[in-house]
């Protein structure tokens, strides 16, 4: 073999691997153009690796938390909406029940019953709020339905009304029904837990939504043909709860306003987290990012030194030693 034939055969060589260099070194600049991230992060930060990987793990912490703290929002909200149900569902009851039985109206008093027992089935269903598995006024047993429909609780209370001697002995019964531990609410109505270990929930137990519930269920059985209407001192015991509803109202605009503690608070550490992601981001990019256009424009200039390098290498395969003497 003549030294041309060695020659060329060695620069077709040292030509084959400077194009595998730099079909690599496209593909990698070709990456870094597009993501603006440094492909090889160890190559380039050197000693500054262990500065990047505890920023990214920050930066996904903070990913982790946000979805956490949504999670929380979403949840804080729904139960806002589902007391709001309940107070709607209950406005106004009270005061036609007052002005109703204040002036001996029976028509009057058997709609405010009627509209009693109405705002009863939309508020025990509305504290059957559900956000995913997980049932959201049932305490610690997140995945019981807190309430049946509104039957039995009513049939447990027209049953205290008709054993009871009068308006006085109802409320004695009806206090032990709602209060005790073996009482009928606990026993028969209430099917969640009376334990809530997240502190932002709140339990369909919780004394301003059973308190409620009380007064509502009351008012229901109050018509001029319901098992009250024949027990002494009927008109000031419906007087009474009509007063009560009126606080329980109350009670549950005060829940909701400590709910909204619970949410300001959330939406406060949102933005906390919103600012220490945008720092993070930045001091990441400022280690990690590679200029776009500084890429691109190398990129360019490395394509134009492959196509060079692809036609040298068609040159030198045609070449021969003839060639080369003429």
């Amino acid at each position: 073999m003549d030294r041309f034939s060695i020659s060329s055969g060695l620069m077709t060589a040292s030509l084959g691997q400077h194009i595998s260099e730099l079909r690599t070194q496209i593909g990698k600049t070709s990456t870094e153009a597009t993501t603006g991230r440094y492909e090889d992060l160890t190559l380039h930060l050197s000693g500054r690796i262990g500065k990047a990987m505890l920023g990214q793990k920050a930066l996904a912490d903070i990913s982790t938390d946000r979805e956490v703290l949504n999670l929380r929002a979403s949840r804080l909200s729904l139960i806002q909406t589902s007391l709001g149900t309940v107070q709607e569902s209950s406005s106004g009851i009270a005061a036609n029940m007052l002005s109703a039985i204040g002036g001996e109206h029976e028509t009057d008093v058997g709609i405010a019953a009627r509209d009693a027992k109405a705002a009863l089935s939309a508020s025990l269903s509305s504290l059957n709020a559900r956000y995913g598995d997980r049932f959201l006024f049932a305490g610690d047993a997140t995945s019981t339905l807190p309430f049946s429909d509104q039957s039995a609780l009513l049939a447990d209370i027209e049953l205290i009304a008709d054993s009871a001697t009068d308006s006085a002995d109802f409320a004695t019964q009806l206090d032990d029904y709602f209060t005790s531990p073996t009482g009928g609410w606990l026993q028969n109505i209430y099917q969640g837990s009376t334990t809530a270990s997240d502190p932002e929930s709140v339990t369909a137990d919780n004394d301003a939504i059973k308190s409620l519930i009380r007064d509502l269920t009351v008012l229901a059985i109050s018509g001029p043909d319901g098992p009250l209407a024949s027990l002494d001192g009927y008109k000031t015991l419906v007087q009474e709860t009509s007063l009560s509803l009126s606080s329980s109202e109350t009670q549950i605009t005060n829940l909701r306003a400590d709910l909204g503690v619970y949410e300001e608070r959330n939406a406060i550490e949102q933005k906390t987290l919103d600012t220490e992601e945008t720092l993070l981001t930045a001091s990441f990019n400022d280690l990690t990012a590679r200029d776009q256009y500084e890429a691109a424009t190398e990129l360019q200039s490395l394509q134009t030194t492959l196509e060079a390098s692809y036609l040298i290498t068609a040159r030198l395969s045609q070449l021969s030693l003839l060639n080369y003497l003429g």
